[in-house]
């Protein structure tokens, strides 16, 4: 007797299902080749890098894919399929590259939904020797583009509205938490970067946000930002969410006008996080502490933890000053659109689950 399959049937591949989902696929390739065109005018280098890595990446809500490699004389070896080329990426800049874009499919697990797909393609592109907020004017590039190439003015998204081709309101961090929670975010942060947990908790309390006792300085952070913040960004332009705290970037350096917070920004439009971009941090004894401390808040809340990458470590010692950005393609393309779900900006889904 056969088991009952634990997957959802799909049909994507009906010819009337595909008949409404071409017109997104086809918006998807005809922005994916226009994005090509644009890095090549300005002088990158497309690579491609490798999906299995000795650490798929080390932060500790990212959860991974992992198998088994078996060695010619038969012996296993744990590896990851990646959740991002960042590390593969900044090894070429240590190698010598000085500008490169990767489109890439990435792996993430316990993630599903209108704007989560186990695997999906992420845009990354580097920059040697330049600010990261010359990632700003990339993204606005980017985005307009995406938008003309798919012959929309506007998107449009769970009832908000965003003009693709106007400049992007940047706000920082701390602004944000004032404006939209009335919680001065800085006040819990000492110039080391260390968190105060109890003072965060008490501005939550008054600003009257439900919270548990055993909740971290980071649950806090991550509750005001999910449930007041984010579903605010990106309303009618789109908006740079710049200046994270320190200990919310951990591949990123910290600004150098105040150690509490780093380089690092995300943009959003219509409420969805479309890029994440560092300025990149380069000394690999710092990253290792703060790899450290991640994957032991990983091995505290989720009971397993991921290996360092001891090349890419090592690699960041001789890796020039630079900026780095990772896009949600297939966000992108949804909003370029009209699609209402990432599955249909996907030319082959990945099975459901029952």
């Amino acid at each position: 007797m056969s088991q009952e399959s634990p997957f959802s049937p799909s049909f994507w591949w009906r010819p009337d299902v595909h008949a409404d989902r071409r017109p997104f696929l086809v918006g998807r390739s005809r922005i994916q080749s226009a994005f090509r065109a644009y890095f090549d005018a300005n002088e990158f280098l497309e690579v491609d890098t490798a999906t299995l890595q000795v650490s798929p990446g080390n932060e500790a809500h990212l959860h991974a894919f992992s198998t088994i490699a078996l060695t010619t004389d038969g012996r296993a070896l744990p590896l990851h399929l990646h959740t991002s080329p960042e590390f593969a990426c900044k090894k070429l800049l240590a190698a010598g590259e000085r500008r490169i874009s990767c489109f890439s499919h990435v792996f993430r697990n316990r993630e599903r939904g209108p704007l989560h797909h186990p695997e999906f393609m992420m845009l990354e592109w580097y920059r040697v020797g330049e600010d990261y907020t010359q990632l700003m004017t990339d993204c606005a590039d980017l985005v307009a583009l995406a938008a003309k190439t798919a012959g929309t003015t506007l998107f449009s998204y769970r009832g908000m509205i965003c003009n693709p081709f106007i400049p992007a309101e940047r706000l920082s961090v701390a602004d944000a938490f004032r404006k939209f929670a009335d919680i001065d975010i800085l006040a819990t942060i000492s110039e080391d970067g260390t968190t105060d947990r109890v003072a965060l908790a008490n501005q939550l309390g008054k600003a009257g946000i439900r919270h548990a006792d055993d909740d971290t300085w980071t649950d806090l952070y991550s509750r005001v930002l999910v449930e007041k913040i984010e579903p605010n960004l990106g309303d009618g332009q789109m908006t740079i969410l710049d200046r994270y705290p320190v200990s919310e970037a951990a591949l990123a350096r910290p600004s150098s006008d105040d150690p509490r917070v780093a380089e690092r920004f995300e943009l959003y439009a219509c409420g969805v996080e479309l890029a994440n971009a560092f300025g990149e941090l380069t000394d690999p004894v710092e990253q290792r502490l703060r790899f450290e401390a991640e994957m032991a808040e990983k091995m505290r809340v989720y009971g397993e933890s991921y290996p360092l990458d001891e090349d890419f470590l090592a690699a960041l010692a001789i890796m020039p000053n630079s900026s780095g950005i990772a896009l949600g393609f297939d966000r992108l393309v949804m909003l370029a659109t009209g699609a209402l779900r990432i599955d249909q900006v996907m030319w082959a889904p990945v099975a459901d689950y029952r």
